[in-house]
């Protein structure tokens, strides 16, 4: 079992990035995005400052992110990279189930992907991640490339919103139409 405090800070700048652009949205009232945190046990209790100083991950968590914008369900889940290579790995089972099972009732599932060695931000449907998924799960690679990734989804800073994610999000609904 991993414990909360092995993984150290890693993915918190595109969280908190993606924090601050919910927050705009919903101050916009264009959206309402939540973060769901991930369930924790905790083991060790610091008695004098009553922090948790150990734990370990309860249960599996479904997605980083679960909300609406302007009517329309949405999941994703933020994920980062320091390399050229996304490990499929780094998506777990039953992400993609909940994913899945979130498209089936109408709702839009998908990935921000930050590649941080390039500080480029991207938008990745659902349709791609179930195509690189499945390639994986079939014998093929167990990863994509930034390459693979559809160059029409970056993302870009707007209106004072670091991961200005709602253009990429139309433009995968106009893609469904």
């Amino acid at each position: 079992m991993a414990t909360w405090n092995s993984r150290g800070l890693r993915g918190s700048t595109l969280e908190d990035f993606i924090n601050l652009a919910n927050e705009k949205y919903q101050q916009s009232n264009l959206a309402l995005i939540q973060k769901i945190p991930t369930p924790i046990k905790p083991i060790k209790i610091d008695k004098d400052t009553r922090h948790i100083t150990l734990a370990y991950f309860d249960m599996k968590s479904t997605v980083d992110y679960i909300g609406v914008v302007q009517g329309i369900p949405v999941c994703f889940d933020a994920k980062e990279t320091a390399v050229d290579i996304f490990p499929l790995q780094n998506i777990h089972e039953h992400q993609v189930n909940f994913m899945s099972d979130f498209e089936k009732q109408q709702g839009i599932s998908f990935i921000i992907l930050y590649f941080s060695s390039r500080d480029e931000f991207y938008y990745v449907p659902f349709c791609d991640i179930i195509n690189f998924w499945n390639r994986g799960k079939n014998g093929g690679r167990k990863s994509f490339t930034y390459d693979e990734i559809d160059k029409s989804y970056r993302i870009h800073a707007s209106k004072g919103v670091p991961v200005h994610y709602l253009d990429a999000l139309q433009k995968d609904i106009m893609s469904r139409d």
